[in-house]
């Protein structure tokens, strides 16, 4: 049972930053697009879900990100050849397909974080994934798919009480902390019995 986490932000907010400190990572580009910082790191570039499937299962490392993960619903949108509603279920299902798969067929010490670009309800004002349709918003709830939510706004992450952030009880000792990947990832991994 993998752990998914899922990281919001506004671009610029510095969730891809929060990359540079995760020394033994594996890292998946969504688009191509360089990282907000130097680095040598090796990736796969690709929005084929099968194609991530397979990485994130043959992985050698246990710490995986997703970068802008949201535009695997973008492009599929552009780009599928499905008509009518039908795209809106393909995107839906391909991306829930995806958290499930995380969960269900991942070793448990792979935690995968999935980076994506926050919205905002224009009925409810509430913060959520920026998502294609309403299928993801209204019948599925992108963010309940997660125990852990990060929110990062102005380059710290928020654990909890800020927009649709949540965390486990007493995970994170504050509201607020860097936003930096490498302690993340050592507090889930504590939190949750030493995972390697």
């Amino acid at each position: 049972m993998g752990v998914p986490v899922l990281v919001l932000g506004k671009s610029g907010s510095g969730k891809s930053r929060s990359i540079k400190n995760l020394t033994n990572v594996g890292l998946v580009k969504v688009i191509e697009k360089e990282l907000p910082f130097k680095n040598d790191l090796k990736f796969i570039q690709t929005s084929d879900y099968n194609t991530i499937k397979q990485v994130l299962l043959k992985s050698q490392v246990n710490s995986i990100v997703i970068d802008d993960a949201g535009y695997l619903l973008t492009n599929e949108y552009l780009f599928s050849s499905t008509k009518g509603y039908d795209k809106f279920t393909d995107i839906a299902v391909n991306f829930y397909d995806l958290i499930r798969y995380i969960v269900s067929q991942l070793p448990r010490e792979k935690i995968v974080y999935i980076m994506m670009h926050e919205d905002e309800d224009a009925v409810t004002g509430q913060v959520k994934p920026k998502t294609i349709g309403k299928l993801l918003d209204e019948k599925v709830c992108v963010e309940g798919l997660f125990t852990i939510v990060l929110r990062c706004i102005d380059h710290q992450f928020y654990t909890n009480a800020s927009g649709c952030a949540k965390s486990p009880e007493d995970m994170f000792e504050q509201q607020t902390i860097e936003n930096d990947l490498a302690i993340v990832d050592k507090t889930i991994r504590e939190y949750y019995g030493g995972l390697k």
